[in-house]
């Protein structure tokens, strides 16, 4: 347990330098969609929207595992010291990266009025697709060097990568917008913002840890036999990603001929607040994977079960609140943000979010487990069985409802390849989570919500005040019912306050609503106590 609590203490400040860089980076960016979805029409945020989907789909076919490859090898040669060999994956995972880039790059730009006029039946589209197809090459620098960051656990300057891609972001795309360039001004920026993180993350990774790790070496580099290595490690888990990619991107071909811009602008508007669920999920997932990649699951089995338990219970503590609070106040937050004009947004932000919910089955730390100790044949496998449902209840729910048969399909489309997941966990690891535990945080998170929802759903007032009542209600209610309930034990407190105490100011930020936590757990067990007594 101690050393799980070590390896917890690192993660968490881990967590916490990534958390800054995703909230900061996305309170940036929210700021830039919000302007934009304020200057644009729904019709032109829609058709922005839009013109992103081919390189998203096309940016799906050029890591190959690689970059998932980078961090794990480097985060497990770093125990060893094995410098030489870290710096062979850094070289063979960046050139693999760049020549990849590069090339899909000439594919998107040769496609794209193809894809326009024959696809989304919107030939105007053409000429921003194009545009686009430069930060497929820039993105291919941005995450190879967030690989490298990862790998050494270098969380701080992901964060920094991240920041800067989305200060000039929304500096450049909103201020195009207003200057008249319409829908073009937001593409520029966008690229803009990729392409400078891009510059700013390789230098980076260069100056601070590729140059001091090669200083001396004078060892010769095997970058084909690293690079075979690398791959046969990240194939399985890139047909995954593409295949689950690929589904989602499948969907959102489907549904544009179907759909008008304005309707897909409201999908847009509702799917840019759930990336406030990114401040959660991504440094949670980020971390997760290189602290598993350091398990040893054959000398260290209880070791491997502590940490995926306590990683699935501290999880869903704070990823099932903020889930629900999403949903209970997506009207607020629409309109409070967005204006009145996006209409469908909150019920589609309600629908988009839901799927979250299964973080307290083990959802997100399972993936985190199989990738980071190897298992990248079951997620292979959880991917072929993904888009072997998708596909199919796409063809029924897309062409029937529409944007919310997209929702529906994406939300459902997973569940069989995450239970096949967490059955693999525990019949090869023995590991499962709490499920005790994650019954009294559903039923806490129920409760705090409606408390917040039933107020502001009958508040004739502003959005604005209807959404910061709902936040203050959310927050109490579920700090005081948690604990009452059994959500969360003194041992849990203790555990959270040590694998924070390595953050000065996060300690003492957390140290308030933990000790309030503490208190209501401490006047439980003297009620028990006084019941037995009495007994």
């Amino acid at each position: 347990m101690e050393k799980a609590l070590q390896m917890g203490k690192t993660s968490a400040t881990g967590s916490f330098q990534l958390l800054i860089g995703v909230a900061v980076s996305s309170v940036i960016m929210a700021v830039g969609s919000i302007l934009l979805g304020r200057i644009l029409t729904p019709d032109e945020y829609g058709l922005y929207g839009i013109v992103l989907i081919p390189s998203t789909l096309i940016n799906l076919f050029r890591d190959w595992g690689i970059n998932s490859a980078m961090t794990k090898y480097i985060a497990s040669l770093r125990t060893s010291h094995r410098d030489d060999e870290i710096r062979d994956v850094i070289l063979a995972g960046l050139i693999f990266e760049v020549v990849s880039g590069l090339v899909l790059s000439f594919v998107s730009l040769a496609l794209a009025s193809f894809v326009a006029s024959t696809f989304f039946q919107r030939p105007e589209s053409a000429s921003f697709i194009a545009i686009v197809s430069v930060s497929i090459l820039a993105g291919s620098l941005l995450t190879a060097s967030q690989a490298v960051f990862v790998g050494f656990e270098r969380m701080g300057l992901n964060s920094f990568t991240l920041i800067c891609q989305s200060i000039v972001k929304t500096a450049t795309g909103p201020v195009l917008v207003f200057l008249g360039y319409s829908v073009l001004g937001a593409v520029v920026g966008y690229c803009l913002g990729i392409i400078a993180s891009g510059i700013i993350g390789l230098t980076t990774f260069y100056l601070v840890l590729f140059r001091p790790l090669t200083k001396g070496l004078k060892s010769k580099s095997n970058i084909s036999g690293t690079l075979k290595m690398m791959t046969r490690y990240g194939v399985p888990i890139v047909i995954a990603s593409i295949l689950s990619g690929f589904l989602a991107q499948f969907y959102a071909f489907m549904v544009v001929p179907l759909t008008t811009n304005t309707l897909y602008g409201n999908y847009a508007a509702a799917f840019n607040f759930t990336v406030l669920l990114t401040f959660l999920t991504v440094p949670i997932s980020t971390v997760l994977f290189p602290a598993f990649a350091k398990l040893d699951p054959q000398n260290e089995s209880q070791l491997v079960r502590t940490v995926y338990v306590s990683s699935t219970k501290y999880t869903s503590l704070l990823l099932i609140p903020a889930t629900m609070t999403m949903m209970v106040l997506s009207g607020p937050m629409i309109g409070a943000l967005y204006g009145e004009k996006y209409i469908s947004g909150p019920f589609f932000l309600t629908t988009s979010v839901a799927n979250n919910l299964f973080v307290v089955l083990g959802s997100l730390s399972a993936g985190g487990l199989l990738v980071g100790l190897g298992e990248t044949t079951i997620v292979m496998l959880q991917g072929i069985i993904t888009l072997a449902i998708g596909i199919p209840l796409g063809i029924i729910l897309i062409p029937m409802l529409g944007i919310l048969g997209l929702i529906i399909a994406s939300n459902v489309v997973g569940i069989p390849s995450m239970l096949l997941g967490l059955y693999w966990i525990w019949k090869h690891y023995k590991a499962k989570a709490d499920f005790q535990s994650s019954a009294r945080i559903l039923v806490a998170s129920t409760i705090a919500s409606l408390a917040a929802f039933l107020p502001t759903y009958f508040l004739n007032t502003s959005n604005w005040i209807k959404l910061i009542a709902g936040l203050i209600i959310v927050f109490t209610g579920y700090l005081l019912i948690a604990p009452i309930i059994g959500a969360v034990n003194l041992t849990d407190i203790n555990n959270l306050k040590t694998m924070f105490s390595g953050m000065r100011v996060i300690s003492k930020m957390i140290s308030l609503p933990l000790g309030i936590a503490q208190k209501a757990i401490t006047t439980r067990e003297k009620r028990q106590l006084k019941k037995k007594l009495r007994r």
